[in-house]
């Protein structure tokens, strides 16, 4: 440790008595051997910054380390670089409370650090060479582009100050999917920014107690894997040809067409004209099931219960088989 001169005495006394002058900082110790102020400016958002005296401190740059029980050891580890490069072009001054300010400026500035960790994780494990990411710091937002072939989808997520205590939010900005599948794509990503923030209604008595989880990684790899990258190849389950064209501009709008695109509540996409074939043909018993998965199929255009789809099925066989046995005995 350096020794105690006067000059570090008049700078202890200082940080004393003006570290209240910084919104949001909390001293934790402020004698010789070591220096702690604690920044806070969201529950999430907060650093310890450790302070040591150098020999021969201030013609030395203070030593410094950063520590937080929330954000990622790498952003923590690139801002003490940059710190310590702020402390050289203060040689022969006070450090402390402008390291203190110029740290405390960063979260303010950046707000998209309390996600850090995740956006990293998107780039490396989530994105691929055609999609892109940027950051919006100034307005805390992540903007992604993702292609598939010849279909994209761009959104836009707001990242609320008190991530991830508070809801994470979502807008699809523009894409070239069908436009009846936006509202399912908006509707799955609100619900898994809501699952993120809210406990369940009905809890389990063994769950343990809930916490709030980050929200940003999880609805980026819903709009990736499970739209992006997996909707432009799918295959009806039924006539076992892709559900999209191979041109987003022959995307039919038309929902009467039978080459109109419906989902299932179990993800999978049909044909419309497929689905209402299959859904019409036995076995009815159990309710209609997913070819793919299994799942029962829920549909709002197909409410019927197994009983009464047997039922118009049978009539249907049986208004057939008279009409064939009319046209035989014409003939």
């Amino acid at each position: 440790m350096a020794e105690l001169t006067d000059f570090i005495r008049r700078e202890l006394d200082k940080v004393k008595t003006k570290y209240k002058e910084i919104d949001g900082v909390e001293l934790i110790s402020c004698v010789p051997a070591l220096v702690q102020l604690k920044i806070v400016q969201t529950t999430k958002k907060e650093i310890v910054t450790c302070f040591l005296f150098p020999e021969d401190y201030p013609r030395n740059p203070i030593l410094i380390e950063l520590k937080s029980k929330y954000l990622a050891y790498k952003l923590l580890d690139g801002l003490r670089k940059v710190c310590e490069e702020e402390t050289k072009k203060l040689i022969g001054q006070q450090q402390i409370l402008p390291i203190v300010q110029f740290v405390k400026n960063f979260i303010v500035d950046n707000p998209l650090c309390v996600c850090s960790e995740e956006i990293s994780n998107i780039k490396k494990r989530v994105l691929q060479e055609n999609d892109e990411i940027r950051l919006k710091q100034k307005t805390s937002q992540v903007v992604i582009k993702l292609k598939q072939d010849a279909y994209y989808l761009n959104a836009r997520l707001t990242v609320p100050n008190d991530y991830p205590l508070e809801r994470t939010g979502v807008e699809i900005t523009y894409h070239n999917f069908p436009e009846s599948l936006k509202r399912h794509f908006l509707s799955q990503v609100e619900e898994i920014a809501r699952k993120c923030v809210q406990p369940p209604l009905k809890k389990k008595p063994k769950d343990p107690p809930f916490e709030p989880k980050p929200a940003l990684q999880p609805i980026v790899e819903y709009l990736v894997k499970d739209i992006v990258r997996k909707y432009p190849s799918e295959i009806c389950p039924v006539c076992n040809k892709p559900v999209l064209p191979s041109d987003p501009k022959d995307v039919v709008k038309d929902p009467c067409s039978d080459k109109f695109v419906d989902r299932l509540y179990c993800c999978h996409l049909f044909h419309r004209g497929c689905l209402d074939a299959y859904m019409k043909k036995p076995p009815f018993t159990g309710g209609k099931k997913c070819p793919k998965c299994g799942c029962l199929v829920f549909h709002e255009n197909w409410k019927l219960t197994p009983e009464l789809s047997e039922a118009r099925w049978a009539h249907q066989e049986a208004r057939r088989r008279e009409l064939a046995e009319v046209v035989d005995f014409l003939q």
